[in-house]
């Protein structure tokens, strides 16, 4: 096979009345899918004589984006393409040509049930029309006897017995008939279904047109990428941690999966399936940032008031001199001078761009529809030995939980995404994972941890004023925490609480108590504060702490959340 260099850009095809045109149905061989956006492979093979011809390709997507459009391959002969057209028009699909035939038979089936069934109604009207006339007849012995001589009476146990029967048969007649239209519904219903399911005979679809030349006749299997947005792929995980026992260490195992969707408008059947962290569809470059100056603000120049008619004539001068002015001159001398003007920015979207790009290949051939409908596969599962601990906020409320501090040493990055969490087999929850780079730590929390007992209470809260001269308000605040590990080994235990942050310099916030906290601006939020413990096992700890608010008398304070 030789192989030919194709043209990538697109340009009007010259010549081509004299082309053969030669439709060539293609099948989708290979999908790389990215975070946002996905690119198509999809194969075909054509014999063409030679000279020039045009091979018209009508099953790609509508969604294709054109100028991702590409159209290479390799032939037994020399090949050489000249132009590659694309346009998007109301085509018949293949698999639409191929399902004709099975529409036509679903619909001609369907119309034979309905036929059914309108005579099965017909029946069933018949049956309630009987059993109203036997209702009807039920009414005779009801009636007055006939006088003496006129007529001979009826055999009323003989007519009683007809209608009994008669009404048996008409229930029977009628039940019958609802049987059998309740199973021509449901054949109906299921014919309909599968009708609904076929491509439809028209859909818009993007036709390409490769126009080529042959210097002899030859076989070539030709290869069309191409880019669809309406695709994705999102990083999941399954954390399954094994707590251990007092001989055990504790495991962690983690399984990354993706779920993929896409809504191309075609299903990819028995593909080739790569996933790759890179963003073809994001920006290319960084945003243009302009000159940011800084200038005095302007200064008010007040606009004349009008002046009222008895003032009019002690200004001669000045009515003199606007009577020549138009109103536009008037107006001009008299407005306020604009601010200077700025440069007008425009709002970015944020782009988080990652330092690496990791593709994932699918182990065999995977299908994925075209309805939107997830698929979930598995890239590969880690097994770590995580460090685990514990955390309270026992102001917010006295539980401890229990968290597995992560940390891969070497391999791919794990991506943002949502963790469904497992401890010891039993389901506890989801959480998110962020980016994290080889190296990179994070502790992930797996619920409640019954085995550290936390107690929170409040040992005072007093205001009052001190000072002489200048008088202060004061707000004492103290508590106490005590935490027993019940743990059959030792436990690192981190207790988070907080003080008020000032806002005013003459509001004074000082920190109280016996302990001293092990961190300060936790995760850089101001006055959010850290206990650290090592915990051994069956061994409890208390902490005091507290802080103290100052203010001047004169005024009040309110705490924010």
């Amino acid at each position: 096979m030789r192989c030919f260099t194709p043209l990538l850009a697109l340009a009007v095809s010259t010549n081509s009345a004299l082309a053969l045109d030669m439709p060539a149905p293609s099948r989708v061989d290979a999908v790389t899918v990215f975070l946002s956006g996905a690119e198509v492979t999809r194969v075909a093979k054509v014999k063409i004589d030679k000279g020039e011809h045009t091979i018209i390709f009508n099953d790609v997507p509508a969604g294709a984006v054109p100028g991702s459009i590409r159209v290479e391959g390799k032939a037994t002969g020399k090949l050489d393409i000249g132009s590659v057209d694309t346009q998007r028009k109301l085509l018949a699909r293949a698999e639409s040509q191929a399902a004709d035939v099975e529409r036509k038979k679903f619909e001609d089936d369907i119309e034979a049930l309905r036929d059914q069934k309108t005579v099965v109604e017909a029946q069933a009207q018949a049956a309630e029309t009987q059993k109203a006339l036997i209702t009807n007849l039920t009414q005779l012995p009801t009636r007055p006897a006939p006088v003496a001589g006129q007529g001979a009476s009826e055999d009323w146990p003989k007519v009683l017995s007809l209608i009994a029967q008669s009404t048996t048969d008409a229930s029977k007649l009628l039940l019958d008939a609802q049987l059998k239209v309740r199973d021509l519904d449901r054949k109906i219903e299921d014919l309909e279904k599968k009708l609904a399911s076929l491509a439809p005979p028209r859909t818009e679809q993007t036709e390409v047109k490769v126009n080529v030349e042959a210097g002899s006749p030859l076989d070539a299997d030709l290869t069309i990428r191409y880019q669809i947005a309406n695709a994705n792929w999102a990083p999941i995980y399954d954390a399954r941690l094994v707590t251990g026992s007092k001989t055990a260490p504790p495991k962690l195992t983690l399984a990354r999966r993706a779920a993929i969707t896409q809504k191309s408008g075609e299903n990819w059947d028995n593909v080739t399936l790569q996933l790759s962290t890179a963003r073809p569809s994001e920006g290319a470059a960084a945003p243009v940032i302009d000159t940011q100056i800084v200038d005095f603000e302007p200064e008010f120049k007040p606009r004349p008031m009008p002046m009222a008619r008895a003032e009019k004539s002690k200004a001669p001068m000045a009515e003199d001199a606007a009577a020549g002015m138009t109103m536009d001159e008037v107006a001009q001398a008299t407005a306020v001078a604009p601010p200077p003007a700025e440069p007008i920015s425009e709002q970015v979207a944020t782009l988080t761009s990652a330092p690496f790009e990791a593709t994932f290949a699918v182990p065999g051939k995977v299908t994925i529809v075209g309805s939107g409908e997830t698929k979930r596969v598995v890239l590969m599962t880690e097994e770590v030995e995580p460090a685990l601990s514990s955390r309270t906020v026992p102001k917010m409320e006295p539980n401890a939980y229990l968290y597995a501090k992560l940390k891969f040493a070497k391999g791919t990055p794990l991506l943002p995404g949502k963790a469904y969490l497992f401890r010891d087999g039993t389901f506890v929850g989801n959480g998110n994972l962020p980016l994290l780079t080889p190296g990179e730590e994070h502790d992930l929390g797996f619920g409640l941890d019954d085995q550290v007992k936390v107690r929170f209470a409040v040992l005072e809260e007093k205001r009052g004023e001190t000072g002489l001269i200048s008088t202060s308000r004061v707000d004492s605040r103290n508590f106490r925490v005590t935490v027993k590990n019940l743990h059959e080994r030792p436990i690192d235990l981190v207790i988070l609480d907080r003080i008020p942050v000032s806002q005013a310099q003459d509001i004074k916030v000082e920190f109280t108590g016996k302990a001293a906290p092990t961190k300060q601006n936790v995760e850089e939020k101001r006055g959010v504060m850290s206990f650290n413990a090592r915990l051994e096992p069956d061994e409890e700890k208390v902490l005091e702490y507290g802080y103290r608010t100052s203010w001047p008398a004169a005024k009040s304070i309110i705490y924010g959340p």
